[in-house]
């Protein structure tokens, strides 16, 4: 049996990772006697940390939301995706949260062990973050904390949702997963009405709320809950055709655009880069970042476009 410390620590951990743990069950996983684990207990609520507690054959624990939050018990992969993502979130996404991600990320790295600093340092400096503007839409943090609560704790949830018709239907769903695609995150649920799996954009998403009642997971018709989102969500069409051609050789404009345009080889020198885009944002980023002499072929919009952002630049230069 573990000294009582590291006991408390890891009863902690385990009451973290779940909403409720029968206290037979959590006596069990930390090899010690239900008298014992009462007094372990009692040891967490001196330290502040609210755990309630059901009497009775079934009895258990569960960790509940406190005055204050308390420190967390974080195992080596979880601290690591906690700053990772911590990153992800102050890059945009999801709105309001940038500079509080920023100012969490920077408490997270300072007490890192310096093994797992540098995990985090690597993968820093290993990402290209892409910043995306215009119509991405913004996700509310109350709805995609709610979301995720309800996933993890296995509750049938209620919320209001909005289609892209702009009708909106109340949804009552046995909530999976939580998935981030592109630009969007996706809730990936039963949904109890229509009696089939759906996702549902979080941005479409308001007022969920937990019904209380407990379900089994069903099986998911897919291999992963990001397969099923790829699979059933149905791309917007794109809205501008783009052909440039660039005073840079074939090669290096391949190496940049990579997998999102083509580039031709136009003779000379010069290449005719072609892509598809619902955003002219996009094509415009790419061009300034080539940094090469360019014409545009069409639309004869994005040309308006790159007159708009040349203002910009120079009001900023001269500012």
């Amino acid at each position: 049996m573990a000294n009582t410390s590291s006991r408390t620590l890891r009863l902690l951990s385990l009451l973290q990772t779940h909403r409720y743990w029968p206290g037979a069950e959590l006596a069990a996983r930390l090899e010690v006697s239900v008298r014992t684990l009462r007094r372990d207990i009692d040891r967490l609520r001196e330290l502040g940390y609210p755990v309630e507690a059901n009497r009775g054959v079934d009895g258990g624990y569960q960790l509940a939301a406190g005055a204050a939050l308390p420190p967390l018990v974080l195992d080596d992969e979880e601290a690591v995706a906690l700053a990772v993502g911590l990153q992800a979130a102050a890059q945009g996404g999801v709105a309001g949260i940038a500079e509080s991600s920023v100012r969490a990320l920077a408490k997270v790295v300072q007490v890192m062990p310096p093994r797992l600093r540098r995990r985090v340092d690597a993968l820093r400096a290993m990402t290209v973050p892409v910043t995306w503007s215009g119509d991405a839409p913004r996700t509310d943090p109350g709805v995609l904390t709610a979301l995720a609560q309800a996933c993890r704790d296995t509750e049938r949830t209620e919320f209001a949702y909005a289609a892209a018709s702009g009708e909106r239907t109340e949804r009552h769903v046995e909530p999976l997963r939580l998935v981030s695609l592109g630009r969007r995150w996706y809730l990936v649920a039963y949904d109890l009405t229509r009696h089939d799996w759906r996702s549902f954009r979080v941005d479409r998403v308001s007022a969920p709320a937990t019904t209380g009642a407990r379900f089994m997971p069903r099986t998911l018709p897919a291999e992963d809950a990001a397969a099923f989102v790829r699979a059933s969500v149905v791309q917007p069409p794109t809205s501008w055709s783009v052909e440039v051609l660039l005073d840079a050789p074939v090669a290096r404009v391949r190496a940049t655009v990579d997998r999102w345009a083509t580039a031709e080889d136009a003779g000379d020198g010069r290449c005719r880069l072609r892509m598809r885009a619902d955003s002219l944002d996009w094509p415009a980023m790419i061009i300034g970042s080539l940094g090469a002499d360019a014409e545009v072929v069409s639309p004869p919009e994005l040309l308006d476009h790159l007159h708009g952002w040349a203002r910009t630049f120079d009001r900023a230069s001269r500012a």
